[in-house]
């Protein structure tokens, strides 16, 4: 019998999504949040002005996924990514389907990179329609104007509409890293509330060990400070350091947390789940 592609096994992983509820809770939330955000904005006259582009989010919808982008990146982008990162392996386990799948004529490195490259393309999928969501709602309420950098250039709508979809690229490396570790939690926990909050949790610590007195060294290599990493986009020049640091920073954080996984799941007990 012929094995299946890596490719084929990936596409089930995909059509187990679809048929999953909290797939379509995490995409309504992802379009929900930047709608609400927007209409508010359009409703009430101020504006966050201690938030990078927080000022103006009434002259520009471009500013309006920037701004989401700062917003999310502290519990919303993190639980919609572990939502089902953190639920792909542990789901099975759950169900007791993962025996039924490990004892078929598919290699488990086959398995896991499916389900790996299946939570990835999730998270990279809900967090560009959430920006695409808040980009056009934006324009709608604020117009396709001009907008100003965080050195303080203007630059005309285009090339604005380009930085924006570049930082949005940019932001998906630590959202990358946050759909490993989720997945490392769901394949060691095999619970699939646990993966989830314990991927929030660790989110939010390293969002508190910032602020701790004593531990400001640690900042440029914490997984959530790479989260403001595209705003080095937004300078004159372009500055490219935050931008190389998350790549290998995140890279330090998900690599380890995928062969961790792997190995986890290559041992996993087929007869014990």
């Amino acid at each position: 019998m012929r094995r299946p592609s890596t490719l084929a096994v990936y596409r089930w992983e995909i059509r187990k999504l679809r048929a999953q509820k909290r797939t379509y809770l995490g995409i309504g939330a992802a379009v929900f949040v930047p709608l609400a955000f927007t209409v508010a904005v359009a409703l009430r006259p101020g504006e966050p002005r201690d938030v990078p582009f927080g000022r103006y989010i009434h002259e520009t919808g471009l500013s309006i996924p920037l701004v989401m982008l700062l917003f999310g990146s502290i519990w919303f982008f993190p639980l919609i990514t572990a939502l089902v990162a953190g639920d792909i392996v542990a789901n099975e386990d759950q169900n007791g389907t993962l025996k039924t799948i490990l004892t078929r004529s598919v290699d488990r490195t086959q398995i896991f990179a499916a389900k790996v490259l299946a939570a990835i393309s999730y998270a990279v999928f809900a967090v560009v329609l959430s920006s695409g969501v808040a980009l056009v709602a934006g324009l709608i309420v604020s117009g396709f104007n001009p907008i100003t950098t965080l050195s303080g250039q203007r630059v005309a709508p285009w090339e604005g509409l380009g930085l924006v979809g570049a930082s949005i690229g940019v932001y998906l490396i630590p959202i990358v890293a946050i759909a490993s570790i989720a997945l490392l939690f769901s394949t060691v926990f095999k619970n699939s509330a646990a993966a989830v909050v314990g991927t929030l949790m660790l989110s939010l610590l390293l969002q508190l060990v910032i602020i701790i007195p004593g531990l400001g060294g640690l900042k440029p290599y914490l997984l959530s400070t790479q989260f403001n990493s595209w705003q080095g986009l937004l300078r004159s020049p372009v500055d490219w350091d935050p931008v190389i640091r998350a790549a290998w920073v995140c890279s330090a954080y998900s690599i380890p947390a995928l062969l961790i996984a792997l190995v986890v799941f290559l041992r996993r007990d087929v007869a014990g789940g």
